[in-house]
C-alpha cells in the first residue's frame, strides 16, 4: 500500500520526495550556508543552551525530569577519580569517567519530526490513521507505547520506544547550520505574557528591520528562558505562566506566513513556543496546532528553551538580527528530541 495518496491541505508532504525525513531542512542548502558564513564579521562566538539541569525539578512537566549524572563502574567502584596505581602500581594516571540519565527534551532542544503526529486519512478511504509528517505511520514507523511491535537493535527495553522514520538523529545528519534569524520580542514587548499573532510580529520585525527569507532559521527572544535562570533551578510556575511572549497557533494568519516565508525551523527561548492551550476547539481541533501546523504539515523543526539574551544584547547593540546558527542535536538514532547545545557566531 501506499504510504499516502491524500496529504493534509497546505502540506509540504511529498515536495521533498516521497521518502523525505526532513521537511523544510531541505532548504538548508550549501548556498544558505555560505549566505550564513557571510554573517560572521566579529568572530564572536555566544552559547544558547541553558545548563541542561535547568529548569529544575518536573513542575513545568511532570513526566520530564532533570538530568542524573553519575560515574561509570569499575568492579564496582565508582570511576571518578580513580588512580590506575590500583590497576597496575606503577602507574601516574588519575581518569575520571561518567554516565547521564536524562530526559530528551527536557532543557534546551529541539522537537523531532515524529514527536508531534495526527489522526488523518492518508488513503481518502474515510479510516483516519495514526501518523507524522509525510505520511510515516505510528506502529509502522514510528515504535511505542501500544505500538511497541517486536523492538529493534537500537532499541531502549523500556516501552521499546523506537523511531524508524523521522527521528532527530536525520536533523544531526543535515548538520543543522545555517542562518538564525533574531526577532527580539522581549525587547519591543517587555517580559509579560503576550500573545503574539500576525500582526503583532510583523510589526516588531518592521520596527526592527527584520527581513527573513527562505532557508532562514527564525530565532525568538521572549525573554522565558532569562527568567528560568533567575529561579535559579526552582521554577515558579504561576509566574512563568505569566512571563514571555508566545505565538498564537490558532492565528491563520500566522501559519499562513509560516507556510509562505519558507523558513526552514523556529527556535524560541520559551517553553513549547505558542500558547497551551491554544484558543482551538471543536472536533477535529490541535491543543497544540503550531506544533500541527509545523512539524506534521510543513515539516518546520521546534526548538525550545534556547538562552538568547547575550546574543540579543550584542545584537541590539550592533544593529544586526543575522548570524550564523550551529545547532546539530544528538546522533541518538531513533529519538524523537534532542538536547542541543546552540553555538551563534557573528
Amino acid at each position: 500500500m501506499t504510504r499516502w495518496r491524500r496529504r493534509p491541505e497546505g502540506s509540504t508532504w511529498g515536495d521533498f520526495g516521497q521518502d523525505d525525513e526532513l521537511g523544510r531542512l531541505n532548504l538548508l542548502t550549501e548556498e544558505k550556508v555560505l549566505d550564513a558564513v557571510a554573517e560572521v564579521r566579529a568572530g564572536k562566538v555566544f552559547c544558547l543552551s541553558l545548563p541542561l539541569d535547568l529548569p529544575g525539578g518536573n513542575a513545568l512537566n511532570a513526566r520530564r525530569h532533570p538530568p542524573v549524572l553519575s560515574p561509570t563502574l569499575r568492579d564496582g567502584v565508582p570511576y571518578m577519580n580513580f588512580p590506575m596505581s590500583r590497576m597496575q602500581e606503577s602507574a601516574i594516571d588519575v581518569l575520571s569517567d561518567d554516565q547521564v540519565t536524562l530526559c530528551m527534551q527536557y532543557s534546551t532542544q529541539w522537537d523531532g519530526l515524529c514527536h508531534v503526529g495526527a489522526w488523518f486519512d492518508t488513503q481518502g478511504d474515510g479510516v483516519l490513521r495514526r501518523v507524522y509528517y509525510n505520511g510515516y505511520e505510528a506502529g509502522v514507523d514510528v515504535l511505542g507505547g501500544e505500538d511497541a511491535g517486536d523492538g529493534h537493535a537500537g532499541c531502549c527495553a523500556a516501552g521499546g520506544s523506537y523511531a524508524h522514520k523521522l527521528s532527530v538523529r536525520r536533523y544531526a545528519e543535515k548538520g543543522m547550520q545555517g542562518r538564525g534569524v533574531l526577532v527580539d520580542l522581549a525587547r519591543h514587548l517587555g517580559p509579560g505574557r503576550t500573545v503574539v499573532g500576525h500582526d503583532v510580529l510583523q510589526s516588531v520585525m518592521r520596527a526592527t528591520g527584520v527581513e527573513i527569507e527562505p532557508g532562514d532559521m527564525l530565532v525568538l527572544r521572549t525573554g522565558f528562558a532569562e527568567a528560568v535562570v533567575a529561579m535559579g533551578g526552582e521554577p515558579d510556575v504561576h509566574e512563568l505562566e505569566r512571563t514571555g511572549a508566545v505565538l498564537d497557533g490558532a492565528d491563520a494568519l500566522l501559519l499562513n506566513w509560516i507556510s509562505e516565508s519558507g523558513i526552514a525551523a523556529i527556535c524560541a527561548d520559551n517553553y513549547a513556543v505558542e500558547a497551551y492551550p491554544a484558543r482551538t476547539s471543536g472536533p477535529g481541533h490541535s491543543m497544540l496546532p503550531l506544533h500541527h501546523h509545523c512539524l506534521f504539515k510543513l515539516g518546520v523543526p521546534l526548538a525550545e528553551l534556547w538562552y538568547l539574551q547575550a546574543l540579543a544584547d550584542w545584537l541590539h547593540q550592533h544593529g544586526r538580527n543575522r548570524f550564523l546558527l550551529t545547532a546539530p542535536p544528538l546522533r541518538m538514532p531513533g529519538a524523537a528530541g534532542s538536547p542541543v547545545t546552540p553555538i551563534a557566531t557573528v
